[in-house]
């Protein structure tokens, strides 16, 4: 598969290669042009690119965006139609200057990303996972110490293509629901963020904070399921 990447920090980085490493076809870019990327590509090496962000998107069959939320505003909508687009990022007020709308959950960033993207299938996901953590702890199908991932979005082959990568880097994916009823429960503040445990635990406490608020996906337009394990194809 054919992977661009938007953002070369950690998780941009870690994320290249770990894609790498499991056979796709991955380039990565910043917004400081792909001469600032030399070391990364050294480093991971098995054929990952350096290109621009523009290139990056007309590139990729999925996009990975793993830039600081505040800058989404800077992503091109130029080649996103029909894209999935991973969502990584994280809105941290401090840094990314207060949104009371965030604030208060009338919307999520996530949505945010999707509504400046426009045709863009928008999936959240790696934004709970520490970098470290994503690095190193990928363990083999069926290891009792394999850590799971949650995963939103509204477009179910979108999420299925992104739950295989996590699947295939060693992890297992969680399906949280839809970008606002699901991204909700794994952004900053909530119980998985950063939290090391294993899918059905994750899954266990994102049906807690179901309770907890009970809504619809107002926004996706659709009602959502209950958190689990996203089944393997």
């Amino acid at each position: 598969m054919r992977i661009g990447i938007i953002g070369a920090g950690h998780i941009g980085g870690t994320l290249a290669g770990l894609l790498v490493r499991i056979g796709h076809d991955v380039v990565v870019s910043n917004t400081r042009g792909p001469e600032s990327l030399r070391e990364l590509v050294s480093e991971v090496g098995g054929g990952l690119r350096a290109v621009t962000v523009q290139e990056a998107v007309d590139f990729g069959e999925v996009v990975v965006v793993a830039i600081p939320y505040g800058r989404y505003r800077e992503l091109p909508t130029g080649g996103m139609e029909g894209k999935i687009v991973v969502d990584t990022c994280n809105y941290y007020p401090e840094r990314d200057g207060i949104d009371p709308e965030l604030d208060s959950g009338v919307v999520t960033s996530s949505e945010r990303i999707r509504d400046h993207l426009g045709g863009a299938d928008v999936v959240k996901a790696f934004n709970a996972i520490h970098w470290q953590t994503l690095r190193d702890r990928g363990l083999p199908k069926g290891d009792p110490g394999r850590l799971g991932i949650p995963v939103s979005g509204a477009d179910e082959e979108a999420k299925a293509v992104v739950a295989g990568l996590i699947r295939d880097m060693g992890f297992d994916p969680v399906d949280a629901g839809f970008l606002r009823q699901g991204g909700r429960k794994h952004q900053p503040g909530t119980t998985v963020y950063g939290a090391e445990l294993s899918a059905d635990e994750i899954a266990a406490l994102l049906r807690v904070a179901d309770r907890s608020r009970p809504e619809t996906a107002a926004g996706d337009g659709q009602t959502p399921a209950a958190p689990s394990r996203v089944p393997a194809p």
